[in-house]
């Protein structure tokens, strides 16, 4: 029996409560500072009460401290992570080995900022003191396997759902070179979603202000399977930026296809958490923000992971425009349309172009201006609808714990119970004057708000008394209440070693920047945001390579380049970094 967790992100506390109402096992959510989300922080007390909404459910909080710090921030991350402690949380997302030499009560989890896509490196993180490792977004389903098979007793990690990053997490220094923005600082400038020319050694333009670096959508719903095989523990949805009808419709989608998936082998897993939840909605994944959808290198190398033409949300395709006349349009296919919806397409230079509709009558939708490059043909997207996000701004979703109660009469009154909790009245028993047993049941079963409802009551055959209403609800609000009380036990946090060995050469991206990780590897403090290096650095470390993307590798089936390498990528600025392809890692590297 495998325990599988749905892990959703909290952009904040509301957030937080609807991934829990939606159906995640697990939430993560920023700390007030030192987070890779410099713009999703949250107060302690928010942290707090996240928790105790979770644990209601017996589902978890994860705390994300996954910046590297600085030896001016030490003092200040110690006490950071002693009132985390005290909120409830459930253990610790890190990247900055400092931490683990602080002695941290909660159960460690290595982001995927640390760079984990080896058995070695992951082995390492375990005997590190890590509970569990956040696997790169990059690895395949073998590469997974593999991993899993060598080091078994670790917890594993990975990203199903949301944005990519084009490089390696933790070794892109691309923001921090060019903007002076840090990624391993939660700052990221999105270099990888900018616009580029490509030029080869001789000068020759070969791509004109294309989004070269920037990826799609990831989205392995139908993937679940296949990695709960491969050994994956936890399904992570990306997301912390992301606003709450974002994290109800993910969360909805995957939580209702991983029961589907669990319910054909329960015998083999189970959910974490506990409680039913009843939607409002059909969940549907295009309806959200979403750059068009990519499995990434989950099933090898494909072809069709990036989105050249636009960072921007593309959304669901509705059909083609059938007929244009003045500012009115017909769209053909079965699509119904709202004010207020949000419609793109690509015109003849590949540039996407938006315009929302006004009003629909009778089918056409009327426009305040035509935009420019739209005609009769042209496919359209609809990145914005608005009555399903009208629809996501209500309630949609309960969640509710099954609850099941047993009254028994005790010798000085009665009792009421639910497993283990019981709360007792003492009163004088008086004969019912007629059979009181769907009285009682029924007042009960009362749970409206309370997060639980009755899966049953039992009394004892022939239940001869009378109880007032007003005990019985006494009863049940007292039971109630001790139920609702936090009861995620907290892992036991093993003995931490005081210094292990880098599994990886030592420079800049070991990403030490402060005293306490020197310490911990026995390396002094090298970060690319400490001491810059001088002249040329590698900034990315990629998986999707250009020369593949653009049809010219030759070991993967494509044809011979005409270019002469280097290529080069040209920010609008001038600015200009150098491509290696590393063909034996099969990677490619951004230089400047």
């Amino acid at each position: 029996m495998r325990d599988i967790e749905l892990l959703a992100p909290a952009k904040n506390l509301a957030c937080g409560m609807a991934a829990i109402d939606h159906g995640a096992d697990a939430v993560y959510i920023g700390a007030p500072k030192f987070g890779a989300r410099a713009a999703a922080t949250n107060s302690i007390d928010d942290i707090a009460a996240l928790c105790r909404y979770a644990h209601r459910f017996r589902a978890k909080v994860y705390v994300t401290l996954n910046t590297i710090i600085f030896d001016s921030e030490l003092e200040e991350s110690r006490q950071l992570l002693r009132e985390i402690e005290q909120t409830g949380a459930d253990a610790l997302l890190v990247q900055d080995m400092a931490l683990l030499r602080m002695t941290p009560a909660l159960p460690l989890h290595a982001s995927t900022q640390t760079d984990n896509r080896t058995a070695e490196k992951v082995a390492w993180l375990r005997d590190a003191g890590f509970s569990r490792v956040v696997l790169a977004r990059e690895l395949s389903l073998d590469e997974i396997s593999r991993i899993h098979r060598e080091v078994p007793d670790v917890e594993l990690e990975a990203f199903v759902h949301g944005a990519l990053c084009v490089s390696y997490s933790g070794v892109c220094y691309a923001s921090q070179r060019c903007f002076g923005r840090s990624a391993n600082r939660g700052e990221c400038a999105q270099f990888c979603r900018m616009a580029f020319n490509l030029i080869d050694s001789d000068g020759r333009t070969l791509a004109t202000q294309r989004h070269l670096l920037s990826l799609k959508d990831m989205c392995r719903i139908d993937s679940l399977g296949e990695m709960m095989e491969a050994g994956v523990t936890s399904f992570k949805i990306e997301g912390r930026l992301k606003d709450e009808a974002y994290v109800k419709n993910v969360v909805a989608a995957y939580s209702q296809r991983l029961d589907q998936l669990i319910g054909r082998q329960p015998d083999r897993y189970r959910r974490v958490s506990a409680g039913r939840c009843r939607y409002t909605f059909q969940p549907d994944l295009e309806k959200t923000f979403n750059r068009g959808f990519t499995d990434y290198f989950l099933h090898g190398r494909k072809p069709d992971i990036a989105s050249f033409s636009t960072p921007k949300a593309i959304g669901q395709r509705v059909g083609q425009v059938k007929q244009m006349r003045g500012l009115q349009l017909s769209v053909a296919g079965v699509t119904t349309f709202a004010a207020g919806d949000g419609l793109c397409f690509f015109d003849d230079d590949k540039r996407l172009q938006g315009f929302r509709v006004n009003k629909v009558e009778g089918g056409r939708l009327c426009l305040r201006e035509m935009p420019r490059g739209l005609k009769v043909g042209t496919t359209l997207y609809r990145n914005h609808d608005a009555n399903f996000e009208r629809l996501m701004a209500q309630p949609t979703a309960e969640r509710l714990m099954p609850l099941t109660m047993d009254l028994q009469p005790t010798d000085k009154g009665f009792r009421l119970s639910a497993g283990d909790i019981s709360v007792e009245v003492e009163m004088e028993k008086q004969l019912a004057q007629k059979p009181q047993t769907d009285n009682i049941v029924q007042q009960l079963g009362k749970l409206g708000g309370t997060g639980f409802e009755c899966a049953g009551v039992s009394l004892p055959d022939d239940f001869p008394y009378f109880i007032p209403n007003s005990v019985l609800a006494d009863m049940r609000r007292r039971l109630v209440c001790q139920l609702q009380q936090p009861s995620v036990a907290r892992t036991p946090v093993p003995p931490l070693p005081h210094r292990r060995q880098a599994p990886q050469a030592a420079d800049y991206t070991l990403n030490v920047a402060n005293s306490l990780a020197a310490d911990f590897y026995g390396e002094p403090p090298s970060a690319f945001e400490l001491t810059p290096p001088q002249g040329e650095a590698t900034l990315m470390r990629c998986r999707h390579c250009l020369r593949y993307s653009l049809g010219h590798c030759v070991r993967h089936g494509g044809s011979k380049p005409q270019w002469r390498e280097p290529l080069f990528l040209v920010m609008t600025d001038g600015r200009r970094f150098r491509l290696d392809f590393d063909c034996k890692n099969c990677e490619m590297k951004v230089i400047g």
